[in-house]
């Protein structure tokens, strides 16, 4: 009879273990996703790029008129290829010059990219930083400033990212985000000759 209890007992207990195993398994495949590591998802610019940019200007009388800009961008990686610094600097058909950084600097914990803007003409940081990361070879990137005497949204995208060629977007929101106007266009190719040091081999 105790044999036949024992049996029943262990028979009971390694029911249970699978039934807990089941469990862990089932609990796991649902488990949320580990964020992923995208602190090198900017190597692809390092070095130096040919930069043609547009940049819609306002006039005082409240007009609005696009100005183009041509030039270079050079991005020098800090950190390890962790972080980076893009150093622009383009010239207006009209003798406009333009000369400014982007520092951009990437969160482990929350697992995104600060993009942190200075104009040599102001000489220091201006704005918060836009916030962001990449999805599928797009970065999209956003903060919230005064423009103008008021609040906006301002979005950042990369987009047709290839070896030697990419898009930066830039559109400010007015009402929330519900509508956007562009207002800054630079499409960048990559100097030929120059190297990326954060290429992998």
């Amino acid at each position: 009879m105790k044999t036949r209890i024992k049996g029943v007992m262990r028979g009971v207990a390694a029911a249970s273990l699978i039934a807990l195993a089941g469990a862990l398994l089932l609990r796991s495949a649902h488990a949320a996703p580990q964020p992923r590591d995208g602190s090198h998802d900017f190597d692809w610019e390092v070095g130096v790029w040919n930069t043609h940019l547009r940049v819609l200007r306002q006039s005082p009388d409240g007009t609005s008129a696009w100005v183009t800009y041509r030039g270079t961008s050079n991005v020098v990686p800090l950190w390890n290829c962790r972080a980076n610094m893009v150093q622009l600097e383009v010239t207006a058909a009209n003798g406009g010059h333009l000369e400014a950084i982007n520092l951009r600097l990437y969160d482990p914990d929350s697992h995104q990219w600060s993009l942190n803007y200075a104009n040599a003409a102001v000489g220091m940081m201006t704005g918060p930083p836009t916030i962001g990361e990449f999805h599928d070879g797009v970065g999209m990137f956003y903060d919230q400033e005064p423009i103008g005497g008021r609040e906006v949204f301002v979005r950042g995208v990369w987009s047709n990212i290839t070896a030697n060629s990419a898009r930066f977007v830039q559109s400010i929101s007015e009402d929330g985000g519900k509508t956007w106007q562009t207002n800054w266009i630079a499409d960048d190719t990559r100097v030929k000759g120059t190297k990326n040091a954060c290429a992998k081999d």
